[in-house]
């Protein structure tokens, strides 16, 4: 259920990190999921209502912060194995088109992961807009997309007993956004 107070969002906004959550979701050992997020990020957005096609979104993403719950797998999600955060700290996307359809927004930019840049294509649902307790305008979304981790050089693995491997390719990118207008 969205809370739509406002009837133009258009204007620049800055996404509340304190609010917004960046996670991403890993089948793990072929039974079960793992979750995981990244704490710290900055990320900016231009919302053009009249015409989306002129809006547009920033986004930077400290991968050292990437958090699941448990240090040993966060350190190894840190490692040259995976992230390699010793030589590639920022994971970033920059936005190349946004198109919408009502409540649903689509957006397609680069996302570079290490020293790869591939396109990819993230649907959204605008959740709500409101001026919250303290003035400030605010606008919700939500996201998600499947990306394989492949694409971006994160290979490592390892085979099971019983067949299968112990982190899938296929990772769900997912995307809660609280963004407060800036001008």
């Amino acid at each position: 259920m969205t809370t739509t107070t406002l009837t133009d969002i258009a204007g620049d906004y800055a996404i509340d990190t304190s609010h917004s959550r960046l996670g991403f979701v890993a089948r793990h050992a072929m039974v079960t999921k793992v979750r995981g997020h990244f704490p710290t990020f900055t990320a900016n957005a231009h919302i053009d209502t009249e015409n989306p096609a002129a809006s547009s979104v920033e986004l930077s993403i400290d991968v050292t912060s990437v958090s699941t719950g448990s240090p040993d797998r966060d350190g190894h999600l840190r490692s040259a194995d995976f992230f390699d955060v010793e030589t590639y700290p920022t994971m970033t996307f920059r936005s190349t088109d946004v198109s919408r359809d009502g409540d649903e927004w689509t957006i397609t930019g680069d996302l570079t992961i290490k020293d790869v840049t591939k396109p990819v294509t993230i649907e959204f649902e605008q959740t709500g807009s409101a001026v919250d307790p303290f003035g400030n305008t605010r606008v919700g979304f939500e996201g998600d997309v499947t990306v394989n981790r492949k694409d971006w050089g994160l290979t490592w693995n390892a085979a099971l007993a019983t067949g299968g491997v112990l982190v899938s390719e296929k990772i769900k990118l997912e995307f809660d956004i609280s963004a407060i207008k800036t001008a």
